[in-house]
């Protein structure tokens, strides 16, 4: 896990440099990386899709990640859950409904801290697990 929280870094940094015929191979591969680390495919997309674009519709989101219109407001909401995502009312020229703007309220490098951060916690409660098997293990004399 850590090895591919390290090629999340290299992938922002990849994000900052990008070259425009390979941004979308380099924008999977970053949703790819995304999911391995136990993001939800959605959630992982529209987070994805909202690091390289500045200010996005959900409309936008929908048509650019592939994703339904209650797919995008599932990992909005999960989003918006971890404080990682900030909203603003659009006006329409003229008549019309408002619509909402969403950018990340985070950086990555935070973004990925917090995932950094929860991986190590699963392994610590996976490694007591472990030691539990393996002190159960001689007392039961398995």
């Amino acid at each position: 896990m850590i090895y591919m929280l390290r090629c999340i870094r290299h992938q922002v940094n990849a994000l900052e440099n990008r070259a425009v015929p390979d941004l979308k191979v380099e924008l999977e591969e970053f949703a790819s990386i995304l999911i391995k680390l136990g993001l939800k495919r959605k959630v992982a997309k529209v987070l994805t899709y909202l690091a390289a674009a500045d200010g996005s519709t959900s409309r936008e989101i929908e048509m650019d990640t592939d994703l339904r219109q209650p797919e995008v407001s599932i990992a909005m909401r999960e989003l918006r859950k971890l404080d990682w995502i900030s909203e603003r009312d659009g006006k329409n020229p003229g008549k019309g409904r408002p619509y909402k703007v969403y950018k990340l309220n985070k950086s990555f490098p935070e973004i990925i801290n917090y995932l950094e951060q929860e991986e190590a916690k699963e392994s610590e409660i996976a490694m007591r697990q472990i030691e539990k098997l393996k002190s159960m293990k001689t007392q039961l004399h398995i």
